[in-house]
C-alpha cells in the first residue's frame, strides 16, 4: 500500500504552492511526522511532515515547481493504512492499489524531460525503487551523448562568467508587491532622531532589544494619531480600532512580516517573547499562514546590520511603516554642552493619499516622547 502526499491547503486564500526542497531523497527513509519538504506560498515557507512512516517511494512535483492545492506531490510505501481517509498536518492520506506488474509508472517531470530530448524510456535503466526511471537518470542519459548545439541563443541567457539564479515563489512575491506598493501609494519618508538614554539605562542586566520598546512607544503614539493605524479604500479611510504589529523579519533568501496581535495590550516581557518567538519560528519555516496575516502598522528594524536611514516601502493595504536605524553612542549638545548619548535614527514612510506631513511629524513626535519620557519599570 502506499501514502499519497498531496500539496496542502497552507490559508483560506492560498491557491497554490511551490515545492521548495524535499528533504527526503527517493528510496530515502521517512518518519512519521519527521519533515519530509519544503513549501513556499505567496504568504510563508512552512516545512511539511511526513504522515506515515516509509520508504519515499516517487516523487511527483518536483523541487522550482509551482502546482494548486490538492495535486499529488509523491508517494510513499508505508505499511497499509486503514480504509478511513486521515488528514495529518493539513496532508491527505488514503490508500492506494499497488501499480501492476510491468506498467511502468513515469512521473510528469521524468516524461518531460526525455520528451525535450528525444529520449525512449524504455530504453533507460532505473535506479528509483522497483527499477523506476529518476529524473537523474534521465539526466545521466543526456550527460553521456556530449554537448549539444543548441538551435539559436536564448535571449538574456547568462554567458560562463555568470550565474543565474532562479526566482523563489518568495521572491517574486517580495518584487510584485513592492512595485505593486509603490504604484499604489504616495510614498513619502519623514525622519527623527531619538535619544534612547533613558531605555539603555533600564536594560541594564534585563535581556531585551531596544524593539519592545519601539513597538511599545509606537503603539502608544498610535493611540494619539490613530490615523496612521489605517489603510485605504475607495470609499473613505478605514481606521483599524485594534493594533496588529508587523515585524518585518530578514530570513535567508528573503523577508516575512510575521504579526504581534493587539500589541498595544503587552507588556515590554511579553512583546519580547513574542517578537522573538515569531522570528525563531519565521527563520525555521515553522509559522502559521494566519501568524503572517492581518497586520495594521509594520515597523522594520533597518539597523540590526548597522543602517543608520532607510526609506521603507509601505506593507500594503498599511498607510505606513516605521523603521528603525542603528542605536550608536553620538556627541549631541543638551543644555549647551557636548554630550554622548546612545541616539537612534527613526523613519516613517506614509502614504500622503491618506496623511499629510503634518499628521506623519506629530506621529513621530509622539513616538520619540514616549521613547526618551517613559517609565519602563511600569510597562514591564
Amino acid at each position: 500500500m502506499a501514502t499519497d502526499i498531496i500539496m496542502p491547503q497552507l490559508g483560506e486564500s492560498i491557491a497554490e504552492g511551490t515545492v521548495v526542497k524535499w528533504l527526503i531523497p527517493v528510496g530515502g527513509m521517512i518518519q512519521k511526522d519527521e519533515s519530509l519538504l519544503e513549501v513556499e506560498t505567496e504568504k510563508v515557507t512552512l516545512e511539511i511532515p511526513s504522515p506515515a512512516t516509509g520508504l519515499l517511494n516517487e516523487i511527483i512535483v518536483h523541487e522550482g515547481q509551482t502546482v494548486p492545492v490538492g495535486t499529488l506531490l509523491a508517494r510513499i510505501d508505508s505499511a497499509p493504512p486503514s480504509e478511513v481517509v486521515n488528514r495529518v498536518g493539513g496532508v491527505v492520506v488514503r490508500p492506494m492499489e499497488p501499480t501492476p506488474a510491468g506498467d511502468q509508472h513515469h512521473s510528469p517531470a521524468v516524461r518531460q524531460l526525455a520528451k525535450e530530448h528525444g529520449i525512449d524510456l524504455s530504453q533507460v535503466k532505473g535506479t528509483g525503487v522497483g527499477g523506476r526511471v529518476t529524473k537523474k537518470d534521465v539526466l545521466d542519459v543526456i550527460a553521456q551523448r556530449g554537448p549539444q548545439t543548441k538551435a539559436g541563443a536564448i535571449a538574456g541567457e547568462p554567458s560562463m562568467g555568470e550565474e543565474l539564479l532562479s526566482f523563489t515563489q518568495m521572491r517574486r512575491t517580495i518584487a510584485d508587491r513592492m512595485v505593486k506598493s509603490k504604484q499604489t501609494s504616495a510614498h513619502v519618508t519623514t525622519f527623527f532622531e531619538a535619544d534612547f538614554s533613558s531605555i539603555a539605562k533600564f536594560r541594564e542586566g534585563r535581556h531585551l532589544t531596544y524593539l519592545p520598546f519601539v513597538v511599545r512607544a509606537t503603539t502608544r503614539a498610535i493611540r494619539d494619531v490613530s490615523i496612521v493605524n489605517s489603510s485605504w479604500n475607495e470609499q473613505g479611510i478605514v481606521v483599524k480600532k485594534d493594533i496588529h504589529m508587523g515585524i518585518a523579519t530578514a530570513l535567508e533568501d528573503g523577508l516575512l512580516v510575521p504579526v504581534v496581535r493587539y500589541a498595544d495590550r503587552k507588556g515590554l516581557t511579553q512583546l519580547a517573547k513574542e517578537i522573538a518567538d515569531l522570528a525563531e519560528r519565521a527563520r525555521s519555516k515553522k509559522l502559521n499562514p494566519e501568524e503572517v496575516q492581518g497586520g495594521t502598522f509594520t515597523i522594520t528594524n533597518h539597523g540590526g546590520f548597522g543602517s543608520l536611514f532607510s526609506t521603507p516601502i509601505i506593507h500594503q493595504p498599511q498607510i505606513a511603516i516605521l523603521g528603525i536605524g542603528a542605536i550608536q553612542q553620538r556627541a549631541v549638545v543638551i543644555d549647551d554642552a557636548i554630550a554622548i548619548r546612545p541616539m537612534g535614527y527613526l523613519s516613517l514612510s506614509f502614504d500622503h493619499r491618506v496623511i499629510d506631513g503634518a499628521t506623519a511629524d506629530q506621529f513621530m513626535a509622539k513616538v520619540k516622547h514616549y521613547l526618551e519620557q517613559s517609565h519602563w519599570e511600569q510597562i514591564l
